[in-house]
């Protein structure tokens, strides 16, 4: 039983892993487009926001930029962007991203044996974990992951 935990936690984390680095198309700013599924239920879409919100402000500074958005119409793209303000960013969706101090941002939310995957992705950082959602809330899976770009 053990061994099957440890294995199942190492695939959790290669899924993780995957997601990070994966082949999913570039849009004009060089970030994926976002993608959420529409039934993650608002509580969990709003405690994933909130926590990986949190960790990006951590990595960038709170409210030292203007974020440019393009969400979904998930329920996670509305919540990330409810956090954001929270957090002290200004949020636009259609500007152009050559202009300075615009933090273009992406996100992608998957699912993999139960779990939920999240990576939020700036044009010099990405940030991924996995999460334990119900339709009450969510709670983090897994250890935070950084990857920064040069």
């Amino acid at each position: 039983m053990r061994t099957y935990r440890l294995l199942s936690r190492l695939a959790g984390i290669a899924a993780l892993g995957a997601l990070l680095a994966g082949c999913q198309s570039l849009g004009a700013d060089g970030l994926v487009a976002s993608s959420a599924p529409q039934e993650l239920s608002g509580p969990a879409a709003s405690a994933i926001a909130g926590d990986m919100v949190s960790r990006l402000a951590e990595q960038v500074g709170p409210g030292t930029g203007t974020i440019l958005l393009k969400p979904d119409g998930s329920p996670f793209g509305s919540a990330l962007e409810a956090s954001l303000k929270g957090w002290g960013y200004a949020v636009v969706s259609d500007q152009e991203t050559g202009k300075e101090g615009l933090i273009p941002l992406a996100y992608v939310i998957d699912s993999y044996e139960g779990q939920v995957l999240a990576r939020l992705s700036t044009g010099t950082i990405d940030l991924g974990r996995a999460y334990s959602a119900t339709a009450a809330g969510a709670t983090p899976a897994s250890p935070l992951s950084i990857m920064r770009r040069g």
